[in-house]
């Protein structure tokens, strides 16, 4: 007997009214890219899918086009219309799928969290049941109230759960309770196991436990928790999970600001991974990052002497302990020119050559990007503004595969940081060789748009320094 097919249905019909962005909410970018190719790479990813068909919002359906011709999802095959409704949109897909024993998984573009276990715990399920519900415990208490908002029940909140997506089913099944749905002129469904539940009531429906992140970006709010997971996701490269260097054979890797500290680091890891590492400073090559001009003849240099760029990483950066309206002009000008223009100018230059190699930028931030701090207000807003132009070029920079991501490195023992606050106890600090060693992890990964802190568990009760 052949073991049925699965197929994910991607459910991408929604129209984003209330995240408020105007535009579809399955296009809203995060972390360089719309929150429907978060979800498809989740999908595409897994053992357990054989076919992946997405049903899009009618109107925005061409947005996608662009994806059935994406090497990176192998197991795309349409992109369809959806319907008026989520029901609409269901029997539709439903039609486009053949074999009453194919395994079905019915997801929400917009649950970009989706994780392999769930999957799988679909798929399995239906080898014993006909439907299959994805659900979370509830976390408060629900009442239930009356049409003048008197509570008329509370139900006992160990028997309730929060329905997620995937929901899945025998093709045959789902089929049918919607073929007895289109005979009640009552019909209405608010998903799918509630249309097998009410047309189907012989029929049981198996519960696999959910995920807190699992969640459904519908209101604005949850764009930014979103981007946040993102972030919380990407800073699991931590020194416990980045014990080695990536081989990094035959990459041209470009370092401006690597004599000392962390870029000095960079360059010796690099190269001993295999890396053709060129390195620009002020100190070893007279090289000033605040002159376009000056980076764009270093760069040029790179690309005629080993004929691509890779990678390219500005770990240069000052930091002066002043009040702001002490601090010299002279001072303030530098910080800012140095800390947040030059590595836009870098950027800028570079992109040409990595869109070559689909390339990746790598930036350096602080800690204290993420509340400013007195003392060092300057510093801090440069810091800030890293994060952002990061977040805005992996945007930017979609359509030419190039990538750019952020290092954030807590408390680190580099000259910068003993020049501003003197000596500190060693075993509160980074080593720049374990900062070195996430950098180049993540130089040899596929993430953007993603700012990846750099700490050891030890260091979680320490202080927030820059």
């Amino acid at each position: 007997m052949s073991t049925p097919r699965t197929v994910a249905v991607v459910l991408a019909g929604g129209i984003g009214v209330r995240v408020g962005l105007g535009i579809p909410k399955q296009l809203i970018k995060i972390a360089g890219k719309a929150i429907v190719e978060h979800t498809l790479e989740a999908l595409d990813a897994s053992p357990h899918i054989d076919e992946i068909i997405i049903m899009m919002n009618a109107a925005a359906i061409g947005e996608l086009d662009h994806l059935l011709d994406n090497d990176r999802f192998a197991k795309l095959t349409r992109i369809l219309p959806g319907g008026e409704t989520r029901n609409d949109t269901t029997q539709l897909a439903i039609a486009a799928i053949d074999g009453d024993d194919t395994k079905v998984l019915f997801h929400d573009a917009v649950r970009p969290f989706i994780d392999d276990r769930i999957i799988e715990d679909c798929v399995r399920a239906l080898d014993e049941y006909d439907a299959v519900d994805t659900a979370i415990p509830s976390a408060d208490t629900i009442i239930q109230v009356d049409g003048n908002r008197l509570i008329t029940g509370i139900p006992d909140r160990s028997m309730l759960r929060r329905g997620q997506t995937p929901q899945a089913f025998r093709l045959a099944t789902i089929r049918r309770a919607y073929e007895i749905a289109a005979d009640d002129p009552g019909f209405k469904a608010t998903d799918d196991c509630g249309v097998v539940f009410t047309y189907l009531p012989e029929v049981p429906i198996y519960v696999v436990d959910g995920t807190a992140e699992n969640m459904k970006v519908t209101e604005p709010i949850d764009v930014h928790i979103a981007d946040k997971l993102f972030q919380l996701q990407s800073a699991s490269l931590s020194l416990e999970s980045t014990t080695a260097v990536p081989d990094l054979s035959g990459k041209s890797v470009v370092v401006f600001g690597g004599s000392y500290g962390i870029g000095e680091s960079i360059v010796d890891q690099a190269r001993q991974a295999g890396a053709i590492v060129s390195e620009f400073s002020r100190s070893t090559t007279g090289t000033d990052i605040k002159s376009a001009k000056a980076v764009r003849r270093a760069l040029a240099d790179v690309h005629e002497n080993v004929g691509r760029i890779d990678v390219v990483i500005v770990t240069a950066g000052v930091l002066r302990i002043a009040p702001l309206v002490e601090s010299p002009k002279r001072d303030l000008k530098d910080t800012i020119e140095v800390n947040l223009i030059a590595p836009a100018l870098v950027a800028r230059e570079a992109h040409p050559y990595l869109a070559e190699t689909a390339g990746q930028v790598l930036l350096f931030t602080s800690s204290s990007y993420t509340r400013g701090r007195a003392g060092y207000s300057a510093y801090s807003a440069t810091k800030a503004g890293i994060v952002n132009l990061t977040q805005a070029l992996a945007e930017e920079w979609e359509p030419s595969r190039v990538r750019i991501n952020c290092i954030n490195p807590q408390r680190t023992n580099t000259p910068m940081r003993t020049q501003a606050f003197g000596e500190e106890p060693l075993d509160s600090l980074l080593d720049p060789a374990d900062v070195a060693r996430v950098t180049l992890n993540v130089a040899a990964s596929e993430l953007t748009g993603q700012i990846v802190t750099v700490q050891v568990a030890a260091m979680r009760g320490a202080g927030n320094r820059a």
